[in-house]
């Protein structure tokens, strides 16, 4: 049986609240929802202002709310490229695919490779790498909700999991694109509020706390005496020398008191084992967590942690995040529901506006965390922190308010992103795997198209559903970065060439797809399976999208140059309607 007994009642009750807001606008978006259009794109009558904070709320993911938080405290200056990197993404998506895709008048991203290479295997290509992606970066939504509701419950993970799960079914099934719009916007100003205004009230409790900065706080220190259940087998990593108090298992022997660690050593405490820090040592950290000391943890490219080639790894990233946010299906999906190209652009630099204000605050917390919860790297679970900074800094009912706060906020991250990749995987589904001879057409009323997609809402929650409970070896953040890796190494290809050259050919979309899609999917699986090696073979393994973008544009282009007989007959009338304003009548022109 969990233990309750720490449980903050404010924060179950914040957790419930923001659970139940998102059934209710669900249900009322069923009474607005009755065709495939309102389900899929909201009929395209989402203004740019409104679209813009249901996109930043859909976005801010649990990696964003919490993960960014967790690297930071653990990695430093080296994981800022993350929010630096999640923000520039719409930047690029601005300048290459805005508006041209929203002209294209697709639903889905595989609507889109039909409509642009007159290709059924293109359309199905795409549909399996939008429902992979989508699974993908489901995963941490899920594995986030049960690492929040067990720091304010003691439930076990596996019932975030599930709340979020069912809360996601009852309102994409509900009401379909036009519910979750309303429920999104509502909650980026949530998680804005939720992250900002306890971070404004933590950084004046340590500005009067006397304690000194994280750049001088040195290598990461218990604040107080703190004991730690640990929830797996956990391998530490000890860097100076250290005495615990432990009662469990180390090394497969029973120890009930005092254990000296010395530098170098590489304990396995077993699951269950209860780890006592005393107040002002060390904290000995979870090998699978990348911790730095001293001045490294203010320097960019010091090689954070174990990481290996951190000058590669940052521009893998860079490269990943800023090409990665065209690629998610759930990003793409909002331009549909754009009345014009026009609107497409205004919304998008609304939402660099809004990101750039939420990303000020998580770093803030990692920065927090590096001097009032260093011990959260023993067991790894550094994703936390942003949910225990407040009552640890302040306490009393303050503290559980504030706490409450957060936990409501990362709640409505976890919700509100993983309603948009079920409302896209789902329509995905819908449309090219359980109903490939007949797509969804524009207004369709048939009561069976409706049915169909809430079936396929249960398939697209019920696959990353029930990977999420087999395990969490990696941080949140970095989980969403081998997302962005897949996407950036499929889709960019796929829309800055099919957007900008005429020269794709059918054939050389696939291939590119397939072959950006298997390099990465291996080196994804690959890290998520068996961990990542050492050296230039982890580095590559573990941040791929440094060779596998380019080798994706490479195949692409090469293939297209040597299939030109493949040229969809109509692309110069396509072009024409990818980049002509929208009062040009382009079925009218010869060509």
């Amino acid at each position: 049986m969990p233990d309750l007994s720490e449980a903050s009642p404010a924060a179950v009750a914040a957790v419930l609240l923001v659970c139940t807001s998102t059934v209710l606008v669900g249900t009322f978006g069923l009474r607005l929802s009755r065709t495939t259009s309102d389900f899929y794109v909201a009929s395209r009558a989402v203004s740019p202002r409104w679209n813009a904070s249901a996109i930043s709320g859909e976005y801010l993911s649990a990696a964003s709310f919490l993960g960014i938080a967790g690297l930071v405290l653990t990695g430093g200056a080296d994981m800022l490229w993350f929010p630096v990197g999640y923000t520039a993404g719409y930047l690029v998506l601005l300048v290459l695919v805005a508006a041209p895709l929203r002209r294209s008048g697709a639903y889905t991203l595989p609507d889109f490779a039909e409509l642009r290479l007159g290709s059924r295997r293109v359309r199905l290509t795409a549909s399996v790498l939008v429902v992979g992606i989508g699974w993908l970066y489901l995963l941490p939504q899920l594995q986030g909700a049960g690492l929040a509701l067990r720091a304010v419950t003691g439930l076990p993970g596996w019932v975030g999991a599930l709340l979020v799960a069912l809360v996601v079914v009852l309102n994409v099934a509900g009401g379909g694109m036009r519910s979750i719009t309303f429920v999104q916007a509502f909650q980026y100003w949530l998680k804005l509020t939720a992250i900002a205004l306890p971070a404004f009230v933590l950084l004046a409790v340590w500005t009067g706390d006397g304690r000194p900065s994280p750049a001088r706080a040195g290598p990461p220190v218990a604040r107080e005496t703190t004991s730690t259940r640990l929830g797996t087998d956990t391998t530490l990593r000890v860097d100076v020398g250290v005495r615990l108090q432990v009662h469990g298992t180390v090394d497969g022997r029973r120890v009930d008191g005092a254990l000296d660690l010395a530098p170098g050593d590489r304990p396995v405490l077993g699951r269950g084992t209860v780890v006592t820090v005393p107040a002002g040592a060390v904290v000995p950290h979870a090998t699978r967590t990348l911790a730095v000391g001293g001045e490294r943890w203010v320097l960019p490219l010091s090689g954070a942690g174990s990481r290996d080639h951190p000058l590669y790894s940052t521009y893998s990233i860079m490269l990943a995040l800023f090409f990665g946010t065209m690629g998610l299906p759930h990003v793409l999906v909002r331009f549909y529901t754009n009345p014009d190209g026009r609107a497409a652009r205004r919304t998008t630099l609304t939402v660099i506006a809004l990101l750039g204000a939420f990303y000020v605050f998580p770093p803030l917390y990692g920065a927090l965390g590096r001097v009032y919860a260093a011990d959260l790297m023993l067991t790894g679970r550094t994703d936390s922190v942003v949910l225990l900074l407040p009552e640890r800094l302040i306490g009393g009912i303050a503290g559980e308010l504030l706490g409450a706060l957060t936990a409501a906020g990362a709640f409505a991250a976890f919700l509100s992103t993983s309603s948009g990749l079920v409302m896209s995987v789902a329509g995905v589904v819908h449309q090219d795997l359980l109903r490939p001879r007949r797509p969804a057409r524009r207004g369709d009323p048939h009561p069976t198209s409706l049915r169909g997609f809430r079936r396929a809402t249960l398939l697209a929650v019920g696959v990353p559903t029930a990977l999420s409970l087999l395990g969490d070896s990696l941080s949140l953040a970095d989980t969403v970065g081998l997302a962005f890796a897949v996407a950036a190494s499929t889709f960019c290809p796929l829309l800055v060439l099919g957007i900008w050259w005429r020269g794709l050919t059918r054939v050389g979309a696939v291939a590119g797809l397939v072959a950006g899609g298997a390099l990465a999917s291996a080196a994804v699986l690959t890290t998520l399976l068996r961990g990542s090696p050492g050296g230039w073979t982890g580095a590559l393994l573990a941040q791929p999208a440094a060779w596998t973008v380019p080798a994706a544009f490479a195949v692409t282009v090469v293939t297209s140059l040597a299939t030109r007989g493949t040229l969809p007959s109509n692309v110069a009338r396509t072009m024409v309607r990818l980049h002509a304003p929208e009062d040009v009548d382009v079925e009218r022109d010869p060509r």
